[in-house]
This record gives structure tokens, sequence and C-alpha cells, in this order.
């Protein structure tokens, strides 16, 4: 492997690639009359989903040029490098091995990285994690006074809850009626008293998600959940007042994500009852290891294996695939496109299935913590625009919100539209409206014309000529004429089933890895989040009461606690 970055300005592709931006006209109306073959040519495959990448601003020459630069920053190269462990997180030290987590089971040669069985650690974690969902998921595992479990909070942040809770909303019709999940993140305390104001402490189970069992949001939301505990099992008589009465309920109703078993015995729980995963797995990229413990349990071990199993289908596809129809590829130099050639600053992506509409907050995480860095894995300053602000929101609320502003706006805002084919719940509208809607309309077609029209209509405008013959007085004929040429990604699949939620997560993760690759830049760590957590504890003795400390802080920070002081209730 490389020992530094290559500096894609200074590739002859890049250097084309100015060139090709200097003389780009993008016409996707002319495109698509003059090209039959267009859709069909840059349409591809990876496991069930079809990613079509017809209506991007681009051209052959577009995805050769950017295809060569792939090959002059070492794309393929880094993309081994990931596979088999070496330490491509280079300000940690640490290999980036979050495939590893869903390699195939009996996979030979099995993968060792730094004198470690990688294969053999992931399944025994897994094995663990399985066994433990069977036995909530049967009732062998009760609370203190004999009970069931019917309700799990998971308590965590960032990676330990936005990849659970993504997945969690996604796959809600594999649960069961009877076993819920609950997410406490915030360190607000609305959060936890809201998702615990009407749980029975007695069939109530808390997993606690921290690799190191350190981090302030998390303990300090298990503290009050254990808290809570305490307090309503003895209001209801479930337990007595006393120390050993409070060990053996927490023994009972938590259990922990992390690997620092001391600090997780301190708190009260067994650590026979921990579950481990690794230093070479980031947060953002954690969901498929023991953090989707909470997933094991609501759906059971066997639904967690076919989202593994999911995820390790796009993996191959990245790792073996050519890169001129290697999907996450394309769609990561498409997005290096936009971002450095075509000014685009956003992107969003639009899940036409309400079951995703956590997703794009998972991708925030997941695309700007990795990608949002100012210098290169080796410490030198970046030598392009990086990152892009990712947002969005499910279906047809969209529409109604913020799809003004891509369709008409002076940005340019590529977008990925997501749709399945057959819906989890799939409801007729008997009456209609005797209008648009027909009695008997299915109303997942509706909701899928919405899908195919809205991406048409990004690509092809309304010309003004188009908008006279509707018979528009002249003077609205500016207002409601469309430019066009807005680019987007459709990605379709059969079903959202538990594989193919694990290949559209892969799918975003390769992708993220490709632009980083390009921009030369470490996109598995994340100092970017340090200090303003550092200075918050800071801070803390003034908001408090500590006048000393309150007369350190700069002018605005002292009047806004001042402002705080005065006003607490």
């Amino acid at each position: 492997m490389t020992t530094s970055p290559v500096d894609a300005t200074t590739t002859p592709a890049w250097g084309e690639l100015l060139r090709h931006h200097q003389e780009f006209r993008g016409d996707l109306r002319g495109w698509f009359a003059a090209d039959p073959g267009r859709a069909e040519r840059f349409s591809h495959t990876t496991g069930d989903l079809l990613v079509d990448l017809s209506k991007n601003l681009a051209t052959d020459e577009t995805f050769d040029l950017l295809v060569r630069l792939a090959h002059e920053v070492n794309l393929p190269e880094r993309i081994e490098a990931m596979f088999t462990g070496e330490h491509i997180n280079v300000t940690e030290d640490r290999a980036v091995l979050h495939t590893a987590l869903r390699r195939a089971p009996g996979t030979q040669p099995s993968l060792v990285v730094d004198g470690q069985d990688v294969d053999a650690d992931v399944a025994r974690e897994l094995d663990k994690v399985g066994a433990f969902a069977e036995q909530v998921r049967s009732g062998e595992w009760s609370g203190v006074t004999g009970k069931p479990v019917r309700t799990v909070v998971n308590i965590g942040i960032g990676g330990s809850d936005l990849g659970p809770v993504m997945v969690y909303e996604a796959l809600k019709p594999y649960g069961r009626e009877d076993l819920e999940v609950r997410f406490v993140s915030n360190i607000d305390p609305t959060d936890l008293a809201q998702k615990t104001a009407d749980l029975d402490p007695e069939t109530t189970l808390f997993i606690v998600a921290s690799k190191t069992f350190g981090t302030l949001e998390t303990l300090t939301n298990a503290r009050l959940a254990r808290a809570w505990l305490w307090e309503r099992l003895h209001a209801v008589g479930a337990i007595e007042d006393d120390h050993d009465a409070k060990q053996a309920a927490v023994r009972a109703h938590f259990v922990a994500v992390s690997t620092a078993l001391d600090k997780v015995e301190a708190f009260g729980i067994d650590p026979a009852n921990a579950f481990g995963f690794w230093d070479w797995v980031g947060g953002r990229y954690s969901v498929d290891s023991a953090i989707g413990t909470s997933l094991a349990v609501a759906f059971g071990p066997e639904v967690f294996r076919e989202l593994l199993a999911g995820f390790h289908t796009v993996d191959e596809h990245f790792r073996t695939t050519p890169l001129e129809r290697n999907v996450p590829a394309l769609m990561g130099l498409l997005n290096v496109w936009y971002t450095n050639f075509l000014g685009a600053h956003t992107h969003a992506v639009l899940p036409y299935a309400q079951q995703l509409h956590r997703f794009p907050a998972y991708l925030q995480q997941l695309t700007m913590e990795s990608n949002g860095k100012s210098v290169r894995w080796d410490g030198s300053p970046v030598t392009t625009q990086t990152g892009e602000v990712f947002w969005g929101e499910p279906g047809t609320n969209g529409q109604h919100a913020f799809y003004q502003l891509i369709h008409q706006g002076t940005r340019t805002v590529p977008a990925d539209f997501v749709a399945f084919a057959t819906p989890a719940y799939p409801l007729v509208d008997a009456v209609g409206d005797g209008k648009a809607v027909a009695p008997g309309a299915d109303v997942h077609e509706l909701f899928l014309a919405n899908f195919f029209a809205q991406t048409k209509a990004l690509a092809f405008g309304k010309t003004a000529d188009e908008v006279r013959a509707e018979g528009t007085a002249e003077e609205l004929v500016s207002a409601r004429t469309f430019s066009g040429n807005r680019p987007t990604t459709s990605i379709m699949a059969p079903a959202l089933t538990p594989s193919v939620l694990g290949q559209l997560v892969a799918l975003y993760e390769h992708i993220t890895f490709v632009q980083g690759v390009v921009w030369g830049i470490d996109s598995f760590d994340q100092w970017g989040v340090e200090l303003g957590k550092k200075l918050a504890l800071e801070v803390a003795p003034a908001v408090s009461g500590d006048d000393a400390a309150l007369a350190e802080q700069d002018s605005s920070t002292r009047r806004l606690v001042e402002f705080y002081r005065t006003h607490r209730a």
C-alpha cells in the first residue's frame, strides 16, 4: 500500500476532467432523445439492487474519465488494503474491518490480522449475541420478578444509536407484537423520561451500548435508567430498598455492549452479559456488530444473519467487480464529479418507503463524520473540496416540503431516490376520490407513481412552450417553467427485506470510502467531535454555579450562561 495519498488534482485524469468540465453542457433531454440505449447502458445491478445512473449529469466520457481517476489514485489497491486488514485508519493506527463482521461463515482461508483470527473472533461474538437473543425471545431470560421481557431499551449515541434505530424502523414488519425496542440517545433528560414513562419495570431490559463504557451521554442515561428501575421496582413492591436487591435487579435488567469489562462490572452488570466488538470497527460502521444486539432480540438471530448476508453481497461486488461496472465505485465517483467539478454542496437521499424514514439521518453520520475532513491522511491539507451535506425525508413528505428548491432553485442538488416494488403493507383505497384516485386503487402503485414522476420531472423539466401549450397566461409562464437537468440516481429492489437493507447500507459505506480515497483523507477517524465534548466538561461548572469558572469564559458564552442561571426555574 502507498505510504502517502495521491493528490488527485495532480493526476492526468483530473486535468482531463477539468477540460471536460469546461466543455460540458448538461442536456438530459437531448441525450435521451439521441441515445435509446442510455438507460440500459447506465443501469447496473448489485445483489438485488437495480441502480439507474442514466439521469445523472454525466456522459460516457465523464464516466470513463472518473474511472481513470479512480485507477490513478489507486482505488483498487486501497479497496484490497481495507479488506485484508492493513491499517488504513492511519491516525489511530488501526485496520478497518467492518466488512469482516459479515464474511460468510466458514470462508477459507480465514482472515488473520495482526496475528488474530478475525473470523473466529467474529463468529464467537455473533454466536453469543444470538444465544442471548434467543433467551430473551423465548422467555428464558426474565426480569427480577420472573416476568419475560416485553420492552428492550437501547441506550447509546452516534453509531450505537443511529444504526440500530434505522434498522429497527426499516425491519419492523419482521418483529413481534409482544416485543418492542425503544432507543435513548440524547443527554436531554426528556429523551429517557419519555421513552420510559409508560414502561413496566418488571418487563424492561436495558442494553447499554458503549465500547469504552465511558461515553458521557450514554453513561449518564444509563445511570438515570438504573435509578428509574430501582425506584419503579421498589414502588411496586418487587424489590427491597437495599444494596443486594438493587444489584440483583441490575443484573436481571441490564446488559452491555462493551469491551471495558471492569467498568461494566462496576456499574453492576454481569460481565458475562457484555457483548464486545473491536477497535477496527468504527461506531458508524458497527450496526452489524454486537451493537446490533437489540436487533437480534427484536427480529431473531436468523433475520440478523440475513442482514449480514446482504452486507456481504455488496462487499463482494465492491471488492471483485471492475470499476467500470462497480456500483459503489461509480456512485462515489459521481459524487466527486458533482462536488469538485459541478459545484454541488449537498446531496439528498429520498426513500420512497416510510420504513426508511431514519435512513437519511443514518447516512448523515456515515458520510459527514467520515469525509468531513480538511487534512489528508498524511496530515497535509486537502487540495479539493471534501464531503457533502447529506439530508432527506421519505417519499411524498419531502415533495410537500423541499422539492421546490430541488426542482426550481438555483442550486444543483444531486438526489438518490430509493423504492421497492413490493410493499410491506399492501393497501387498497376502496372508495377513491372520484378524480385522480379511482376506487380500488393500489395505494403503493400511487406512491411509486410519484417516485417515477419526480425523477422524470427533475431530469426533463418543462419548457416555456410546453407551459404555453397548456393555456397558461404569459405572465405566469416563467414561474411554471422547469429547467430540468436536475441529477438523480434511482435505486430499486423487489422488497425491503433484511438482505436488501444490508445491501443498501453497504452500498453507501463503500460510496463513502471511494470519495475518501479520491480526496486522500482518512474516512475512519472522527477527531472533529472531540473538542466540543471536552469544552462541555470545562463549561459545566460555570453552568452549575461556579463563578470562577464562569469568569474564565468568553463574553458570549458568559452571557448565555448568565441567562440560563437567571431563568432556570
